[in-house]
């Protein structure tokens, strides 16, 4: 049996590490949150009473923290787990999404190390249908692809370290802004008293087809499972699509590229953040929006 360290039991990483459990790996978890642990121990996995012991005899370690700063100190800070290597060190996999900058950093201490962010929420980690933007060697990508085959069932890899990263800031860039085009959509509809079914309809089978639209509809009724239907207790929440697309404009800086849809996004999500919505799935932006005027958005 294959022993798994995995740091990070949170709401992604709790149910990312149950699926390994459940696939029969040997899973020795870490949190800073005793809930994290509990939870993880009550699915059949351990736990050990600190992030660097998670590696004991570890053939793979996955992190999945909430930023750029967590990876490094839990990497490379005192008693981080790259100083607790003595011998063979693991494969590290970092899941967390964070800056391209710090997921080349911290793989350039590494003897091997990939940077694999996802796409999915919180209903594909539990599910194990996860997406995994895959970044680092090709080894390494074939060392770890069973242990992502458990957790998900899109694994691309997406080239050297810090491709994953780039991967999903760019994904997710472009699902803030489809969302709020969908969005805008619907409060017109609403506006010119048009049916949402009828407009769901419609667009569904013509060119304004998209996840947004289909999967993960913003409006109550056309899409049973997405969060408008459960008042929009989040599957994505504001504050982490405001997260990615910061980082999405963080990288775009850098590199001096133009994304002025992207910079605009941001704003509105940055705007329903400060509005004490951040912990709403980002899909409310339909709400947020349908609330205000035509003057009334910055």
């Amino acid at each position: 049996m294959s022993r798994v360290g995995f740091i990070g039991l949170g709401n992604m990483g709790g149910p990312m590490a149950a699926n390994l459990v459940r696939a029969g790996y040997h899973v020795t978890g870490f949190d800073v949150v005793q809930a994290g642990m509990d939870a993880h121990k009550a699915v059949g996995g351990n736990v050990a009473s600190t992030a660097a012991k998670t590696i004991v005899g570890a053939e793979i370690v996955f992190t999945m923290l909430p930023a750029g700063k967590h990876v490094r100190e839990v990497y490379l800070g005192d008693g981080g787990l790259l100083a607790a290597c003595k011998d063979a060190a693991p494969l590290f996999v970092d899941c967390s999404t964070i800056d391209v900058e710090t997921a080349r950093a911290v793989a350039g201490e590494a003897a091997d190390m990939l940077d694999a962010p996802v796409s999915g929420g919180v209903g594909g980690a539990t599910a194990g249908t996860l997406t995994f933007m895959v970044g680092g060697s090709e080894d390494g990508f074939r060392r770890a692809s069973p242990f992502f085959a458990a957790m998900g069932k899109n694994i691309v890899h997406a080239g050297e370290a810090g491709a994953g990263q780039a991967a999903k800031i760019c994904n997710n860039m472009l699902l803030g802004i489809s969302m709020i085009g969908v969005a805008e959509a619907f409060v017109l509809a609403e506006r010119l008293e048009l049916d949402f079914e009828k407009l769901f309809r419609i667009s569904a089978a013509s060119s304004g087809q998209c996840w947004s639209l289909t999967t993960y509809c913003p409006v109550p009724g056309p899409v049973p499972g997405s969060p408008a239907n459960r008042d929009y207790a989040p599957g994505f929440a504001t504050a982490l699509m405001l997260k990615d697309l910061t980082l999405a404009q963080q990288a775009a800086d850098a590199v001096n590229a133009a994304t002025p849809l992207g910079a605009h996004a941001m704003r509105l999500y940055e705007a329903m953040a400060e509005a004490g919505l951040e912990g709403k799935d980002f899909s409310y932006v339909f709400r947020w929006l349908a609330d205000r005027g035509r003057g009334g958005i910055g």
